[in-house]
């Protein structure tokens, strides 16, 4: 996830300004991608004139990957009774983003590999992301920029102590050298990085670079993880690997202050940790997985009763701002991923937090139950195309709804008003393959109850995204 921009006007035959600059980020991306290519076309040329090629299995002590994703969002007017200064705009408007990264690989030694990833992010997101649970693009940061933003987006360290339990071979990726690992073994992750770089990992849901796009599909709704405004934090993760089961811990950074992209570098004193238990099964000679994760996060927060408490004592609006002490935030989610057949995979989310302090790292969803599943074009003749739907109910805590119909404003949601109901999110998408390194994903999410709030809405999203990458 990748705010703070306001919509555009309605798309002209004629270039906007934005979507010029847009394309420049893209020239400048694509030639960055072509320069981190000729190592690697340089070693299939040398295959080519019949040098001795590496054995399938032989690790990798160095990789460029890179990739590059542009998605286009339109929105139509809908109806609503009243808006307020967080409300997601009732009038018809777009959205965009682009971003590029690469992944420079290095193997330091035996079990070790350092990743470096550089990054340019550029968009506008609808209504400065304000208006919803689930915003729709999850490539928009909170410090979204109309002009290329150039930063560091990964450089951390992961080492590999074997246990046996025989070999398995882990295939070349982002941020993911080739090469055998032990099935059972220990990692340990620590520097820059993600927390969802290791924890709730989804194969049929969670990346908006290539599968769904919406927030709520990210990962567990209501898990405010740890992270600055661009999604990225620092921290160190142990995992245990094991033959049927794995166990996961971090401890990780948090914003200092909430939603920002300054670190609080006190891991001591303000702090996200996350417990992660894994178990892989099959059924019906299926592979499938289950995991249960818990999360605590340390802050100085607001809480919605003494906001509501100290609104009352003055007579002025509830507001988290001014009382913000330290608190602790708690939560879990349970989610299961199952392969249905060669082609179709599924999955579920259940999880809720204590949803009594204001939105810290992630976004407003005090509990979630979320379920969807991808199938690739085997049965209609194209193997390398993708077709998903994902549906998700959003959910608020009392003390969180009581907080924003008092009038009260979050870090995305503020109406000044609010007749509570869920929001409940549908996304379908298509994902083209023209060429191997190449997609084209038309996309549609359909919001009713946008910000929890049955006087506004329903909301319809229609987009495109490319994406490429090597």
């Amino acid at each position: 996830m990748l705010l703070r921009c306001s919509t555009a006007a309605p798309a002209r035959p004629r270039l906007s300004s934005a979507s010029r600059k847009a394309a420049a980020a893209l020239s400048l991306a694509g030639a960055l991608a072509a320069m981190a290519a000729l190592p690697a076309m340089a070693q299939a040329q040398a295959a080519g004139n019949g040098d001795a090629a590496a054995p399938a299995d032989a690790p990798e002590d160095f990789a460029v990957h890179g990739q590059t994703t542009y998605i286009w969002q339109r929105k139509p007017s809908f109806g609503a009774a009243y808006s307020g200064p967080n409300s997601l705009t009732a009038d018809r408007a777009k959205s965009y983003s682009f971003s590029a990264t690469l992944d420079l690989g290095l193997r330091l030694w035996r079990g070790a590999e350092f990743h470096f990833n550089p990054e340019v992010t550029q968009g506008v997101p609808f209504s400065e992301l304000h208006g919803v649970g689930g915003p729709t693009n999850g490539e928009l940061a909170k410090v979204s920029s109309t002009n290329p933003v150039f930063y560091r987006a990964r450089a951390f360290i992961r080492q590999t102590w074997g246990l046996g339990g025989g070999t398995e071979q882990q295939d070349a990726d982002f941020n993911q050298l080739a090469g055998s690992v032990d099935k059972r073994r220990i990692v340990l992750t620590a520097g820059n990085f993600g927390v969802l770089d290791v924890f709730d990992q989804n194969e049929y849901g969670s990346d908006p670079r290539t599968q769904f796009m919406n927030w709520s599909f990210l990962t567990h709704g209501s898990f405010d993880y740890p992270a600055d405004a661009r999604g990225y934090d620092w921290g160190v993760a142990l995992e245990y690997i094991g033959d049927t089961w794995s166990v996961r811990l971090g401890r990780f950074l948090q914003p200092l202050e909430s939603n920002g992209l300054e670190l609080d570098t006190r891991m001591f004193a303000h702090y996200g940790d996350v417990l992660e238990f894994e178990k892989r099964y099959s059924l019906a000679g299926k592979p499938g997985v289950a995991r249960l994760m818990f999360w605590r996060n340390k802050a100085r927060m607001g809480a919605f009763s003494d906001a509501l408490q100290f609104g009352a004592a003055t007579g002025a609006t509830p507001d988290v701002a001014n009382v913000r002490e330290e608190h602790a935030k708690i939560g879990a989610g349970l989610s299961v991923m199952q392969k249905v057949n060669d082609s179709l995979g599924v999955f579920a989310r259940a999880n809720m937090s204590d949803d009594k302090t204001e939105t810290y790292a992630f976004t407003e969803i005090g509990r979630q139950v979320a379920a969807g599943g991808v199938l690739n074009g085997n049965a209609w003749g194209r193997p390398r195309d993708v077709v998903g739907l994902a549906m998700s109910v959003n959910m608020l805590g009392s003390r969180h709804q009581a907080y924003l119909a008092a009038g009260g404003q979050g870090a995305f949601l503020g109406d000044g008003a609010l007749r509570y109901g869920p929001e409940q999110i549908v996304e379908v998408f298509y994902s083209f393959q023209p060429v191997k390194y190449l997609s084209i994903s038309p996309d549609f999410q359909y919001i009713r109850n946008p910000g929890y709030n049955r006087d506004r809405g329903p909301a319809m999203f229609y987009g495109v995204r490319l994406h490429a990458e090597f």
